[in-house]
């Protein structure tokens, strides 16, 4: 009554981190071991024998996004908790492929044994690397549809020569770890809003400006969703829904017209990082089979007036 234990997804730019643990409970299953050596064909006809014959079987997922936030150390002991979480059947050793033991700090710190090539050695880690890896290929290949000229399907989000072509020519999508060193340039910094007026801070200004904005909004028939909504890498300005289509605005302000005006600052490389911030902010809330469309206010002048409403 081993419970074993192993990562899939712990150097891919993209996608989910995902830990697999299985508790075999005597069971024979010929041919485990490491499911990188197996072929995918194998891998597959190992997993349906697995999910069969196991006693108990968990899967811990964490996100990309929970990954930049949390840190991939942070996010494979999370990973690692899910996964233990769902094993509803008893066992007497926890068996992790590797040093580190994620349960460290737990109530199942004790149980752990941590063991470099478990995933070569003991049957019931092998079926947890199976059945990981299974999981997580089978969840890449369906981005595909998703998010199509990545080749998804093919490199699982590995770091290979057709993927980082492909992210130069498309953009980065909410399935990319940005935390990760050869993405970080994808990131969004936090530009600074330009201060208009010295008795006022910058974010006094801003909010001045967006609350403006937002009764435009809403006075031209929209229903304000959301505000400043933000994540570690990407932020938006106001999300409204009017009829079938949610709109996502960005605000911008300048105080002279001479300054070139809002539109100015939405070159190119903005238009990516807003597709991009509404492609996670649907990820994030769940949103489909709904129209999305991107925005942008422009103001100027003090007090703030609306000089143009345009839609991407």
């Amino acid at each position: 009554m081993i419970l074993g234990i192993d990562e899939v997804g712990r150097g891919p730019w993209a996608g989910p981190l995902v830990v697999g643990a299985v508790v075999l409970g005597g069971v024979t299953i010929e041919g485990l071991t490491d499911s990188k050596k197996l072929s995918k064909k194998r891998r597959e006809s190992l997993d349906i024998e697995i999910r069969d014959k196991a006693l108990g079987i968990g899967l811990g997922w964490v996100s990309a996004t929970e990954i930049d936030e949390i840190g991939l150390s942070r996010a494979l002991a999370v990973a690692t908790k899910r996964a233990v979480e769902q094993i509803a059947v008893p066992y007497h050793e926890i068996i992790i492929d590797g040093t580190v033991n994620f349960l460290r700090e737990t109530t199942k710190e004790s149980y752990v044994t941590t063991m470099k090539k478990a995933d070569l050695l003991v049957p019931s880690v092998s079926a947890a690397s199976v059945v990981a890896k299974v999981a997580r290929d089978n969840y890449m290949a369906s981005q595909d549809d998703v998010y199509q000229g990545y080749g998804f399907k093919g490199h699982v989000g590995y770091g290979t020569a057709a993927h980082s072509a492909a992210i130069d020519k498309l953009g980065v999508t909410p399935l990319h770890r940005l935390s990760f060193a050869p993405l970080k340039k994808y990131s969004v910094p936090k530009l600074e809003k330009t201060v208009i007026n010295v008795n006022k801070s910058t974010k006094e200004i801003g909010d001045n400006a967006e609350s403006i904005a937002s009764d435009y909004l809403s006075n031209h028939g929209h229903k304000i969703i959301d505000r400043n909504w933000k994540t570690k890498f990407c932020e938006i300005d106001i999300v409204s829904r009017k009829a079938d289509t949610i709109y996502f605005t960005e605000v911008k302000y300048r105080q002279k017209t001479d300054q070139g005006g809002g539109l100015a600052a939405i070159t190119p490389k903005k238009l990516r990082q807003m597709k991009f911030a509404t492609e996670l902010y649907s990820l994030s809330n769940q949103i489909s089979d709904t129209n999305l469309r991107l925005a942008v206010i422009t103001l100027c002048g003090q007090p703030p007036v609306v000089e143009d409403f345009l839609e991407a």
